[in-house]
């Protein structure tokens, strides 16, 4: 049975802004560099080198491998934590034969090869969901931010539904699917966040206690048998006492990724300032939130946006500086100074394609910045 009661004590004990970072890898054959099952044998590996161990976790399939930083007082320290993980987790990996991805989908291995992993949960899991579960071979970054007080964090979930959308087109990064272009920007939320039950964009609650009134229809209809089974898209966390933001696509580059983090953590700051400071917010209903969200999948930063308070439309290549501008005061007060590229993955991807690159080359040359990239902080 869910214990409300102590999910709101969580938030109340929580401490304002320390971070948590989660980033899921694809485990792949260093040969072919199709998808391979080899989870448990990394996690077993993994037990010699004690923090290692501690950091990663499985993520529904045996070709997939988390690694999390754990509690960090601030987007520094978690930073500091993730990448002490990252490089052991990719040290591991090259000892072991084995190579690591980071792009929101895989873009040739078949769902029907992959396997569930075999924990209580991902059991409880496939037997519910079945072919969603299956063809959720999706890899996302996820970010957690403490926020102190219950109504408080139901107020930053609310503030921050309309700006979902906006963050994933910067982060898309899965154009490729099933062997082909998908003529999407990111493939990975079509699948996943479009296809499991409460999931994407959830309603404005107002309070937490509407919100908990929530959780226990899901409980009372027996909808639900854990708080994780909600998988909206920005969450509070009932044991952590944070919320999370876990719209976005993993991302290829350790810079990329990095950046992603420290914006979505000034995000959750900056709505928790506004509330403070009492800020009016009016949550848009979700079919407008929506309208944007399709922009995102389909077009990430090379469409167009809606600016719902105004009700007009504006280039998605503005988004970045338009977050920027508006998380300035958090930035300031938090030190996070992220440095966004002028372009997503998966438009670097597409480009490379148009310019007559096989979908397999293109793959491979993200792989290369995925090695390179985490390769830096192996060796530092």
């Amino acid at each position: 049975m869910l214990d409300m009661a102590s999910a709101r004590e969580a938030f109340e004990a929580s401490d304002d802004f320390t971070v948590g970072l989660e980033e899921e890898f694809a485990i792949l054959d260093p040969g072919t560099r199709s998808l391979v099952q080899r989870f448990e044998e990394l996690s077993q590996a993994a037990q010699a080198d004690e923090p290692l161990a501690a950091s990663i976790s499985g993520e529904l399939i045996g070709s997939e491998i988390e690694i999390r930083s754990g509690r960090g007082e601030g987007f520094a320290d978690a930073l500091a934590r993730q990448r002490d993980g990252r490089s052991r987790l990719f040290r591991l990996a090259a000892d072991s034969g084995a190579l690591l991805g980071s792009t929101g989908t895989h873009p040739w291995s078949p769902w029907q090869e992959q396997r569930i992993i075999d924990t209580e949960h991902y059991r409880r899991l496939e037997d519910e969901l079945r072919y969603v579960a299956w063809r959720n071979n999706t890899f996302s970054l996820h970010v957690h931010v403490g926020v102190r007080g219950p109504d408080r964090a139901m107020d930053v979930c609310d503030r921050l539904r309309p700006l979902l959308p906006e963050l994933l087109a910067i982060s898309a990064n899965s154009p490729f699917l099933d062997g082909c272009d998908s003529g999407l920007q990111s493939a990975r939320t079509q699948i996943f966040t479009k296809s499991f039950p409460r999931c994407g964009v959830p309603d404005a609650y107002g309070s937490f206690a509407a919100y908990a009134d929530y959780v226990d229809f899901l409980v009372r209809t027996r909808s639900i048998a854990e708080h994780t089974q909600i998988w909206w898209s920005v969450r509070p966390h009932h044991v952590f006492g944070t919320v999370e933001v876990r719209i976005c696509d993993a991302q290829s580059r350790a810079e990329e990724s990095d950046a992603l983090a420290g914006l979505i953590t000034a995000c959750v700051a900056q709505a928790a300032i506004d509330h403070d400071e009492g800020v009016p917010h009016d949550p848009p209903p979700g079919r407008l939130i929506e309208e944007n969200l399709w922009r995102a999948v389909r077009y990430g930063l090379g469409g167009r946006m809606i600016d719902l308070e105004r009700g007009e439309d504006y280039p998605a290549a503005a988004l970045p500086d338009r977050l920027m501008a508006w998380t300035a005061p958090a930035r300031a007060a938090l030190g996070i100074e992220p440095t966004l590229p002028d372009e997503n993955g998966a438009q670097r991807q597409r480009r490379a394609l148009d310019g007559g690159a096989s979908l397999e080359e293109v793959y491979a040359a993200e792989l290369d910045l995925t090695r390179d990239s985490y390769a830096e902080e192996v060796r530092t």
